[in-house]
């Protein structure tokens, strides 16, 4: 173990924090200029590891303080670090850090860190093999100068210092006190027995004159005890007779109470009912008025409704007579229409067919004319063309003029056809549209029935929602009445219940009950008398058990009751009495487990994790069944004992007891508050609740009303668009019948065009053939014949056709004439006839008759059921008033009966208190005669029976004679037997407690006898092992000399100083023979005349000093050592010595113990020098330096060392 690092900061010249490197475990030396600072160095580490700090006074600490410019320094601190690897320190860690910080008020010493005293630190030290009888590991400056010229008596205190004799001296100092203390008690013990003696002899003259006091004493107080024990008797019959009248009049008390105590309760049920019956009677009227303002929004509804069925019957037969003269009507229009169409549907197969036939004839008919021309026209051209050549030459040209028109009539025939096609399409979808347009017009009905029928729904549910609004409005009104009778009670119970506490604690509960609720806090429970449940029969014993605990406020951790208890500091708002469960820590009593008491937590209910608190209240509590087994209990068990009355017998002897007022209950008190707190805030829960479906109701209103709305505007939006439809659809025929004439026209037009390209393609081909036959001035006879042919059948054909044709004609005027009369009249006609018959079924839908008796019907219903409700309203309020003029009577019988039993009271309670005031007197008499009694003493025996059969009359007259005969013996001295016996009694005590005191006088004397032994051996064996390593290391430091202690006698002073050494066999004598200790040396030779001390140089005298400071140190060793220029004063050659030697311990640290004989365990040095023969040596060296008023130390190697102590030398 040894030093490894030290921090300063603050201290002497120390001033900022100086932090100096690991310290070698063996030797170290310090070097720098007087005044930088390395005395205040070393008198840091002596400032936390010795006692030279103690007791300081305000000057001392200051001048312990750095003093300089700058920022004053307030504290300072020296903190050393030890190296703990070889467990020296009983820490278990490697390293130790020591620090001790001081200020002007504080001085404070720490360990790892950790707050410790001074003793634990020099305990700990003291542990480690740092000596308080050995202070030389430390060695400041002036300290070899002071050995140097110490005296041989001080020399020898030295020696005993380092022997440890300071205990043996505290001990027999004591001892001595001891000592002192006994002889002075002996002596007056000694005194006493003298004065004992004379008293004694004195008390013997006086016991026979006090025995004949005492016979005629006895007979004196047989006859007084007669006396007062039948006074006393008497005095206990009567007041057996007071408390068997008082028992009587308690038992008719109590039934008294008992019945008053009934009366009171039922009193207070008959008023809860005419309440809660009054209650009911107020909601009865609020329904009977709804449904009277409902009944009469009815009535008006019903002759609203009576007025529209009026109107609608009236107007009933005039609308079926139009509707039968409109039926009539449409059927023969229909009728019509069927005809027609009918005719035309027979007439269309035929004129198709013979449009078809007068086609194919025309077609004939053509062809035959056009061969016809064409042969008329070649006979005629033969005649115009000289030759084949001309004659093809034109009809070339012929046959291009004939494609050129070819291509123009199949470009025309090509367009109509396109035409025809398109006007195909365009009917087909006229067709459809109008087929659609029929269809919604025929459909309209259904629709109307439709959209009623929506319409109907959607004001059923509109109805219904209103209905359940209604609803809602009623309850809301009746629970703001049940609110307000709620609010009131809850007032009543918290003013009744504020009056049972103090105003602090009422407000403070309701500041909590509102923190809880505006914070959240779910750590808030409750207090005591909220969270339990506890039997009526155990109710009254619970509360005088609780007392104002009953207000304690239980919450889960003291963090919770800290910050509400904040809030109310905050707010003012009161004082509470918290009870934290996490600290809350009940004793668990000894109970006792018989069947006269029973545990009160047995008979509380409440949640388990309120235990803790409840067994802190009640856990120590029993109920008895009377105040006396109450009291046992408390005595034999150390528990609180409570009667169902109330009565308490408290664990540490007090009793309370008395009549309590049944009817202010704190328990019930709190229980009404709670119940209407829980009332109210149910009903506030279920009106808000009320609110926001009535929220929601009026926007299901809302929204039913605006889907009602869409459906009639849906359904108007429906009946004005017929008007229109019905003008597209005429629009639409019309249209129709225009495409279908011009496809007729198409048509026409594509048959005729087919039949010129027909006529085209003849002539072409008969061109084209012509070009390829030969060139003839005449037809061929082929070609005749046919022409011949074609004549006749050219008059055929057209013959044909005429006839054709003209059937045509009468079949297209036929159908024509019925296809104008069904466009033009009768389906118009019908379209407007079924127009009227909407428009009439439309109007009636408007005001529908049967509707109207449906809602009348059903308003006559809503009326019958709300007169029934009234009726049964009004039934049920006179029932209600009936009950509550019952209620008042028997209430007012009620408290007649309770006026006569508080009279019977209070008749008994002034006969029970004349009664317990004459009790109060026997008492006070029986009192007295037991006082009499006990002042008697103790009678002789047979005292009760000796007078027991004579009369009261001749044992007072015979008391009178003794006492006469006694007068005559005031001069005795009544005690003399009393005093005799104690004065006997203490001469015993003295004399035993004297020869104690010679006992113990002679163990101390012993003990001092064997104290100054001990301290002799140890001074002697402290010499020898001082003076056998005092030689070891003088010889080392002098190898050519020789050196040793002497230690000086009373009975040798006269010797000399060179005899010689103490022999083991010399006689031993007391410390008081010892008078110094001197030192002998010879620094030339080992067998010359040794010299005195006083006979040597200064150097030497310094080199002896430093003999006799390692030679303590040897037998004492330390783990490290602090020298502080200890070779300021020696020569070079002990210098060096000094330094090798120095060398030689450190170097036997670990358990080498080669370096240094005598058994040294070696250590760690650090030293101060100005000289380089330690510097040599060092394991490392140090520098301290002054800069800007303040010291610190650093590293520096050896030569550095070195250049600074020759820099000095200079």
């Amino acid at each position: 173990m040894y030093i490894k690092q030290i921090i300063i900061q603050g201290f002497k010249s120390y001033k900022e924090q100086t932090v100096i490197e690991p310290f070698s475990p063996k030797h170290n030396v310090i070097v720098g200029r007087n005044g930088s600072g390395k005395s205040n160095f070393f008198a840091a580490i002596r400032f936390v590891l010795s006692d030279a700090y103690t007791q300081m006074g305000r000057e001392e600490r200051q001048a312990l303080l750095h003093e300089g410019t700058g920022a004053a320094v307030m504290s300072a601190f020296v903190e050393i670090i030890f190296d703990n690897s070889d467990d020296r320190f009983p820490t278990g860690k490697p390293e130790l850090v020591l620090r001790r910080t001081i200020g002007m008020k504080k001085d404070e010493y720490s360990l790892d860190r950790k707050n410790a005293t001074k003793s634990d630190v020099m305990n700990l030290l003291e542990s480690a093999g740092f000596s308080r009888s050995n202070p030389y590991y430390i060695v400041p400056q002036g300290r070899v100068t002071a050995l140097t010229n110490m005296k041989d008596a001080e020399r020898l205190n030295l020696l005993k210092e380092v022997a440890g004799t300071q205990v043996y001296e505290a001990r027999r100092t004591e001892s001595l006190k001891i000592m002192t203390e006994t002889n002075n008690k002996r002596e007056k013990i000694d005194e006493l027995l003298e004065y004992i003696k004379e008293r004694l002899a004195e008390l013997e003259e006086e016991k026979e004159e006090l025995r004949d006091y005492q016979e005629k004493d006895k007979d004196r107080r047989c006859l007084q005890y007669t006396i007062d024990h039948r006074e006393q008797v008497a005095i206990s019959n009567e007041l057996d007779n007071l408390e068997e009248q008082r028992q009587t009049g308690v038992d008719g008390t109590d039934d008294s109470q008992e019945r008053f105590v009934q009366g009171e309760k039922d009193l207070a049920e008959i008023e809860a009912e005419i309440s809660e019956l009054k209650q009911q009677v107020e909601f009865l009227k609020v329904d009977k008025k709804q449904l009277e303002d409902e009944r009469r929004e009815s009535a008006r509804a019903r002759a609203k409704l009576e007025l529209e069925v009026k109107g609608l019957s009236d107007g009933q037969s005039a609308a079926e007579q139009a509707k039968s003269d409109f039926r009539s009507e449409l059927s023969s229009v229909q009728s019509s229409i069927k005809e027609r169409e009918n005719e035309l549907a027979d007439i269309t197969p035929q004129y198709e067919a013979k449009m078809q036939e007068e086609g194919a004839t025309k077609s004939e008919l053509d062809s035959a004319e056009g061969t016809r021309q064409r042969l008329y026209a070649k006979q005629g051209r033969n005649a115009r063309f000289r030759n084949k050549r001309e004659r093809d030459d034109w009809l070339r040209n012929e046959v291009s003029n004939s494609y050129s028109q070819l291509a123009k009539v199949k470009a025309v025939r090509m367009q109509t056809t396109e035409d025809v096609a398109e006007l195909e399409k365009e009917i087909a979808s006229e067709d459809s549209g109008i087929d659609s347009l029929r269809e919604q017009l025929d459909s309209r009905g259904t629709s109307n029935d439709t959209m009623q029928k929506e319409v109907q729904e959607a004001k059923v549910i509109r109805d219904r929602l209103m209905d359940e609004r209604k609803e809602l409005w009623r309850e809301d009104a009746k629970l703001d009445s049940v609110m307000s009778n709620a609010h009131n009670e809850l007032r009543h119970a918290e003013q009744e219940l504020s009056h049972m506490m103090d105003q602090n604690t009422s407000r403070g509960l309701a500041a909590v009950r509102r923190i809880k609720r505006q914070h959240n806090l779910e750590g808030v429970y409750g207090t005591i008398a909220e969270l339990l449940e506890v039997p009526e029969r155990y109710q009254r014993a619970v509360e005088v058990t609780a007392g104002n605990s009953l207000f304690h406020y239980v919450v889960d951790n003291d963090e919770t009751a800290t910050k509400v208890i904040e809030i109310l500091q905050k707010e003012r708002s009161g004082r509470i009495t918290f009870i934290p469960l996490n600290r809350v820590k009940p004793k668990t009593g000894n109970v006792p487990n018989a069947r006269d008491s029973i545990p009160m937590i047995e008979k509380i209910e409440f949640d388990p994790i309120y235990e803790k608190a409840f067994q802190q209240i009640f856990g120590q509590t029993i109920i008895c069944p009377n105040l006396t087994i109450a009291g046992q209990y408390a005595r034999s068990h150390g528990v609180n004992g409570v009667t169902l009355d109330g009565d308490r017998s408290d664990k540490k002897g007090a009793f309370t007891g008395g009549s309590v007022d049944s009817r202010h209950s704190r328990l019930q008190s709190i229980r009404n508050v709670t119940k209407w707190r829980d009332e109210c805030d149910t009903h506030r829960t279920r009106s808000v609740e009320i609110k926001r479906t009535l929220e929601r109701k009026d926007q299901e209103i809302t929204q039913a009303v605006g889907a009602l709305q869409k459906i009639e505007q849906k359904r108007l939006q429906i009946e004005n668009s017929y008007g229109p439809l019905r003008q597209e659809l005429r629009n639409k025929s019309a249209s129709l019948q225009n495409k279908k004439d011009t496809l007729n026209a198409k048509e026409r037009a594509q048959v005729n065009i087919e039949a010129n390209m027909k006529s085209l393609l003849d002539q072409l081909h008969a061109h084209e053939a012509e070009i390829a036959s030969d060139f003839k001035k005449a037809l061929t006879r082929d070609e005749e014949t046919l022409l011949e042919n074609l004549s006749s059948t050219v008059q055929d054909l057209r013959r044909q056709y005429s006839e054709i044709s003209s059937s045509r004609s009468e079949l297209e005027s036929r159908k024509t004439i019925l296809e104008i009369e069904l466009r033009e009249n009768l389906r118009p006609r019908l379209d407007q006839l079924k127009a009227q018959e909407f428009d009439t079924q439309d109007g009636g839908s408007r005001g529908n008759l049967k509707e109207s008796q449906r809602e009348l019907k059903k308003i006559g219903k809503a009326i019958d059921a709300v007169e029934k409700k009234l009726q049964e309203c009004e039934s049920s309020i006179e029932q209600a008033n009936a009950s509550i003029t019952d209620l008042n009577q028997r209430h007012a019988e009620i408290l007649r009966s309770q006026s006569e039993i508080a009279k019977s009271i209070e008749k008994q309670q002034k006969r029970l208190e004349k009664s317990i005031q004459k009790r109060r007197i026997l008492t006070k008499q029986a009192a007295e005669c037991v006082i009499k009694i006990r002042d008697l003493g103790i009678l002789p025996h047979g005292a009760l029976e000796k007078y027991a059969k004579t009369k009261s009359d001749a044992i007072v007259k015979r008391l009178h004679k003794v006492n006469e005969s006694l007068k005559k013996y005031t001069h005795v001295n009544k005690k003399a037997f009393e005093q005799y016996n104690n004065f006997t009694s203490q001469r015993d005590t003295l004399t035993k407690r004297r020869a104690e005191l010679d006992s113990s006088q002679a163990s101390i004397e012993e003990l001092i006898s064997v104290l100054d032994q001990r301290k002799d051996e140890a001074i002697e064996r402290t010499f020898k092992q001082v003076s056998r390593e005092f030689a070891n290391v003088f010889e080392k430091l002098v190898p050519a000399g020789r050196g040793r202690l002497v230690i000086q006698r009373k009975a040798d002073r006269q010797q000399q100083a060179g005899d010689d050494e103490d022999s083991d066999e010399e006689r031993r004598e007391s410390v008081e023979n010892y008078t110094g200790v001197g030192i002998s040396v010879s620094f030339n030779s080992k067998h010359d005349d040794q010299q005195r001390i006083q006979q040597l140089s200064g150097g030497q005298k310094s080199l002896c000093a430093l003999a006799l400071v390692f030679a303590i140190q040897q037998c004492d060793p330390a783990p490290f050592y602090l020298f502080d220029e200890i070779d300021a004063n020696l020569d070079a050659q002990y210098r060096t010595a000094v330094a090798n030697m120095l060398q030689s311990i450190s170097g036997a640290q670990g358990g080498d113990d080669s370096g240094a004989e005598g058994g040294g365990g070696g250590g760690q040095f650090i030293c101060t020098t100005f000289r380089p023969e330690m510097l040599l040596v060092a394991e490392k060296c140090y520098g301290v330096r002054y800069e800007r008023k303040s010291s610190a130390v650093v590293v520096v190697s050896q030569a550095e060392a070195l250049d600074f102590v020759e820099g000095e030398k200079q």
